[in-house]
């Protein structure tokens, strides 16, 4: 492994979705002592997976991972694989799918007693949905939102609106046919709202951050 200079006690990365546009994308400080185990929760937590799944990161040409995949252990600490600021490597999840994040080592700092960590910064972008197929199965939900039969529900939805609006006007009653015409297209559109995935939230992030959420997640797997 390369070496490097004395690192300070916190390393900013950021973590993004490979194979997708517009990125998704999260910046996170986790402290060097960390493990790589840890950074795994961490990551789990900021993307908004739910680590059902198993993982494994590639770094100078070493798996470290579930033990399932005959992996290097991950319990090693982030200061013992003396990164150097820039140095990119691979963190994959669900390889079924699979799921592959591009993690950069952005910059190191020291720590700053106003803030905990890990904490994520910024971010953007829905976490793809669990089991949903990968990118081009995920890519292909999104598509959905713009399709014909999309579009088509959002114009039944104005137009009973709009005849709602007329018949209340008119005293004439509302047709049960209508009414379960729309219900119908709701609940269409709201299996495809599902399928744009997780939206991103910082606030939410860092709370379960702070409630150590990372710490279960890093050890859960089916």
């Amino acid at each position: 492994m390369p070496g490097a200079s004395q690192s300070p006690k916190i390393l900013q990365f950021k973590v993004w979705l490979v194979g997708i546009s517009p990125m998704i994308w999260r910046r996170v400080q986790v402290p060097a002592s960390m493990t790589l185990r840890e950074l795994h929760g961490v990551i789990q937590v900021a993307m908004g997976w739910e680590g059902i799944h198993l993982f494994q990161f590639t770094l100078w040409a070493r798996r470290f991972g579930s033990r399932e995949l005959s992996a290097r252990s991950p319990d090693i600490p982030l200061s013992e694989l003396r990164l150097r600021s820039g140095t990119r490597f691979r963190y994959e999840y669900d390889l079924n799918g699979p799921w592959e994040h591009e993690v950069r080592l952005e910059s190191r700092h020291e720590a700053d007693a106003q803030r905990t960590h890990p904490i994520c910064l910024d971010g953007d972008g829905s976490c793809p949905p669990e089991d949903c197929g990968g990118v081009s199965g995920f890519l292909a939900q999104c598509e959905a939102w713009t399709a014909p039969e999309t579009r088509d529900d959002f114009a039944a939805l104005a137009n009973f609106v709009d005849q709602l609006a007329l018949k209340r006007s008119t005293g004439t009653s509302i047709d049960a046919e209508e009414v379960d015409g729309v219900r119908e297209a709701l609940e269409r559109l709201e299996v495809r709202q599902s399928w744009q995935g997780k939206p991103f939230s910082r606030k939410d992030v860092n709370e379960r951050l702070r409630n150590t959420e990372y710490l279960d997640l890093m050890h859960q797997q089916w």
